[in-house]
């Protein structure tokens, strides 16, 4: 199949998880890496030296172990800096996650003043196919600064209705906040067309790039963000981990987010003065074996190539929306085309609740999701409750898109679906 990685099962082989045998023989088809990708075992063994060799907390101890793990820590800053093109190293934050990262954000606005103050008459927009988490910190921040949270709608074929964009987007528009890759519908934002009708009203540009990492190669400047997060599971390395990278300007004016160790400058009874960024933002002993296996992570895409990686997710992806599209009583929600999206591919079964058709095909050594998949609303707008969703990644076979094809003829017969 053209597209497909050449080397995939040489990918394969270095992740040992692929390997699994589950219940009843059936060997384990991964179809859920929107949810958390699979790691390589680079990236595991890159973890486990770090903890067998080096270990040590970072920036504060005077001792060899303390200058090695300390060292480790910031070259994975540098890992994730050139992953996303980042013009400085200093703009990489590490958090927790993305979620995490997305509510540092928020509240920090919430606290700043001068030009990124926000208060009563502003607005922030989103989407109608955020994940909950770029959905709820924007709704308590509006609730709390006495704001307007406004959002673009979707079209019938799961794409922004960009058709109002002169009218959502004004020059009371102080934030707009935007997924570039729906967890759900696998859409494909068009984010830098936005940020430019964003940035032409003075706003700031919020970019959720959890399910774009690890498929599209991005470039934060091209992209027009002003401020870009992730998580560290969904690109093979670890959970615990996430990225905030910021503008600089815009970090420099934010406040801090946590206060504690490592993030000052100075500490009185009085008052404190704060550290320069990336460390005002990094209070507290960071996730320093989680960093470091997401540098891992980061080199091995690298190796690999996000555009080889990405042609293989269309590749993949296309032959999945045919194979789904055969089974009788399938409706696929989002685009069809696709090149118009990412390897997340939510869809119903008339007469088959989600959870029972994830039952019946992990029975199969299938796994999938099933479930709202923290998008409500999305699955409100397409008159849904639930759905389940199949999501493929690079080491993705279409032997496996066969086997979740073939077993959802099984799970229509298994329930006597007409």
């Amino acid at each position: 199949m053209e597209g497909l990685l050449p080397e995939l099962e040489v990918i394969r082989k270095d992740f040992p998880i692929l390997e699994r045998q589950l219940a009843g023989g059936f060997p384990l088809v991964y179809l859920d890496s929107a949810n958390t990708s699979q790691k390589p075992q680079v990236v595991i063994d890159t973890m486990v030296d770090h903890l067998e060799r080096h270990n040590a907390n970072i920036s504060r101890a005077m001792h060899q172990l303390g200058s090695e793990s300390t060292e480790a820590f910031e070259a994975a800053r540098d890992r994730v800096a050139a992953f996303i093109k980042a013009p400085s190293r200093d703009e990489v934050i590490f958090t927790k996650n993305a979620t995490e990262a997305l509510n540092m954000v928020a509240n920090t606005l919430a606290w700043a003043t001068a030009e990124l103050s926000i208060g009563e008459g502003d607005e922030v927009v989103i989407t109608e196919m955020e994940h909950h988490s770029n959905i709820v910190p924007w709704q308590l921040l509006t609730e709390r600064k006495g704001a307007t949270l406004r959002w673009f709608g979707l079209t019938e074929d799961g794409r922004l209705d960009l058709s109002n964009i002169d009218e959502l987007i004004t020059e009371r528009t102080k934030v707009v906040s935007l997924t570039w890759v729906s967890n759900m519908l696998g859409t494909i934002n068009p984010v830098a067309e936005i940020a430019a009708r964003a940035h032409a009203v003075g706003a700031i540009v919020v970019v959720d790039a959890s399910q774009a990492a690890p498929q599209l190669p991005i470039d934060v400047v091209a992209s027009g963000a002003d401020i870009l997060v992730f998580t560290g599971h969904k690109v093979v390395g670890p959970t615990g981990i996430g990225v905030l990278w910021g503008r600089r300007e815009v970090l420099e004016s934010l406040p801090p987010f946590h206060g504690g160790g490592e993030m000052i400058e100075t500490v009185k009874m009085a008052r404190s003065t704060y550290a320069g960024i990336p460390h005002k933002f990094e209070a507290g002993t960071p996730p320093i074996i989680e960093a470091i296996g997401l540098g891992a992570a980061v080199d091995y895409l690298d190796h690999i190539g996000l555009d080889a990686i990405h042609a293989h997710e269309q590749a993949v992806t296309g032959y999945a929306l045919e194979g789904l599209a055969s089974v009788p009583g399938v409706r696929i929600l989002g685009p069809l085309d696709a090149a118009s999206r990412g390897g997340a591919i939510s869809f119903e079964l008339a007469d088959v609740h989600p959870h029972d058709i994830a039952q019946v095909l992990d029975s199969r050594g299938i796994a999938v999701r099933a479930g709202h998949h923290c998008a409500k609303p999305a699955h409100a707008r397409f008159g849904v409750q639930a759905s389940t969703r199949m999501s493929s990644y690079l080491y993705t076979t279409p032997a496996e898109i066969d086997a979740l094809v073939e077993s959802l003829n099984y799970t229509r017969s298994y329930f006597k679906v007409s």
